[in-house]
């Protein structure tokens, strides 16, 4: 049964299946693929999919994109307790990346890093962990977690428009592939960010789908390097400025929803700009604004989100610290 709107326009998203497996129940998954996924040899990051059989368990058939699984590393914590769960949004399609729905993938950055006061390296827990497994090893699954960072239950009613920074991809590169596969003729635009244009996921497959499907656009927004079309360091947001002409009737169509992934603070910049280039009833579809606020978009901070800005159903988020 899928969940109702009397709003036009609206995406009416599906009921999906939650907590399948408990973490304090997991079950075991095996390790079908674990390769990097940075389009560079270069990069100063390490990112790869891990791709995991859960064949013979509950998450069979149940895991979609924008859900996130959970994991839980072997060993003990610093207190001597078990490792605590450890979301990952799931990069694959809905059926998986076999088809049956037994194989799901998840994009995984190490976490690797400084400690400000102690000067000692800091070595994430999970990730790194799940970096570390090879081909046939088990891990402790959970999940899936989610049920509003998803795909409407018809595709074709609604236009499509994705913002990702980092590993913030996951979800849109499964949600692409089960469009792609729907033959979804709507209109769909993805803008990804990365820092320097070695850090882009997935590049050589978004470059090849743009080349296949005449209705999906492919945009990058590089901070830290000038972008392959000669503007200045941009960030996502700024692709609604530089390129207003090119999105600007998507954006104003009443079809069109955004999907908004990665780093918590990245959805302020986006508001702001579609405050910048929105107006009227266009805006309102995505923004309720306080009329003080709109008079100062320069100065909107992000603890006014959800109190003076307010996004409607057609903004769908998953941001994280």
């Amino acid at each position: 049964m899928s969940v109702t709107t009397t709003v036009p326009g609206e995406p009416v998203l599906p009921d999906v299946k939650m907590h399948a497996v408990r973490p304090t129940e997991p079950v075991f998954a095996t390790i079908t693929k674990n390769e990097r996924c940075t389009v560079s040899k270069k990069t100063a990051s390490y990112i790869r999919q891990v791709e995991f059989d859960v064949s013979g368990t509950p998450l069979v058939g149940v895991c979609n994109p924008g859900q996130a699984i959970g994991v839980l590393a072997e060993g003990n914590d610093a207190t001597g307790k078990p490792h605590k769960v450890r979301l990952y949004s799931l990069s694959s399609p809905k059926d998986g990346i076999d088809g049956q729905g037994k194989v799901y993938s998840v994009t995984v950055k190490r976490s690797i890093d400084e400690h400000w006061d102690t000067k000692k390296l800091f070595m994430g827990v999970c990730s790194n962990y799940l970096c570390d497994r090879a081909v046939g090893d088990k891990i402790r699954v959970s999940g899936p977690n989610g049920k509003r960072f998803l795909l409407p239950v018809d595709p074709n009613k609604n236009d499509y428009m994705f913002f990702a920074t980092g590993t913030g991809i996951a979800p849109f590169r499964g949600m692409l592939l089960d469009l792609f596969k729907a033959k979804c003729t709507s209109k769909i635009t993805l803008v990804m960010g990365a820092p320097p244009a070695s850090d882009l996921l997935y590049h050589d497959f978004f470059l090849d789908m743009q080349t296949k499907f005449p209705n999906f656009t492919y945009l990058t927004a590089i901070s830290r390097e000038k972008q392959a079309d000669g503007h200045d360091q941009l960030y996502v947001q700024d692709r609604l400025r530089t390129n207003r002409d090119q999105l600007l009737a998507q954006l104003s169509n009443d079809r069109n929803c955004i999907y908004i992934c990665g780093l918590a603070g990245m959805e302020l910049g986006i508001f702001q700009q579609l405050g910048f280039i929105l107006q009227g009833s266009t805006l309102e579809q995505y923004l309720q604004c306080d009329p003080q606020a709109l008079r100062d978009i320069r100065h909107w901070k992000r603890e006014m989100l959800h109190k003076e800005i307010r996004p409607t159903k057609r903004v769908l988020m998953e941001v994280y610290a």
